[in-house]
């Protein structure tokens, strides 16, 4: 077994351990608003749940050199986003998202998604997702590069509306195989929902 001491390598490197490693990854398209009020959007492998009670999940943005990326900025600015999982049907247009647009123009536009309004932020969700949630800002933090200089942002959002497709949605619980999320592997890979298991947790 490669035994690795991370501060010996590149930033590239230690990227391509992670994403290689740590998968599948779900993925969160997430809009938020300029102080112009363009709705830009973009997606994050670097996602996940925090905590049920109350509803939070967490978003990592990393920074090129040492540069806040734009959801970063409005997130801290509105202290409001929108954070959509990405399934099988959108996942082509959301990946135009990933383009670098200047400040003023709106990913949103570029891959002719549909806003849609919220209902208690001011962020516009967008029609082609199945499920989304709005979230307000509950914490934020500055992680450090090797540097010392800020390498990500890391953002804590409290969820205060769930918006979830009628048909994916029985008894309580949301259908895996009706929602088809996709999630990250490493490079340009995704996966798909494959065979599901059950395994009885122990008392």
């Amino acid at each position: 077994m490669l035994s690795i001491d991370p501060t010996s390598i590149t930033e590239r490197e230690n990227y391509k351990f992670l994403t290689g490693s740590i998968i599948p990854r779900p993925i969160a398209f997430v809009t938020s608003l300029t102080e112009n009020g363009v709705i830009n959007g973009a997606p994050f492998s670097y996602f996940n749940i925090v905590s049920s009670n109350p509803p939070m999940i967490s978003l990592s943005v990393q920074r090129a050199g040492g540069k806040q990326k734009d959801t970063a900025k409005n997130i801290l600015l509105n202290k409001e986003f929108v954070v959509h999982i990405v399934d099988d049907q959108n996942v082509e247009k959301i990946n135009q998202t990933a383009a670098s647009l200047p400040h003023h123009e709106s990913e949103i536009e570029l891959a002719k998604l549909t806003p849609v309004e919220s209902v208690k932020i001011s962020v516009p969700g967008v029609k082609q997702a199945k499920i989304r949630m709005e979230c307000i800002l509950e914490h934020s933090l500055e992680l450090g590069g090797k540097d010392g200089s800020p390498g990500c942002d890391l953002i804590i959002g409290r969820v205060i509306q769930f918006h979830i497709e009628k048909d994916i949605y029985e008894k309580g619980r949301i259908d895996p195989q009706g929602l088809a999320a996709v999630s990250r592997l490493a490079g340009a890979n995704y996966a798909k929902i494959g065979d599901i298991f059950e395994i009885e947790r122990p008392k």
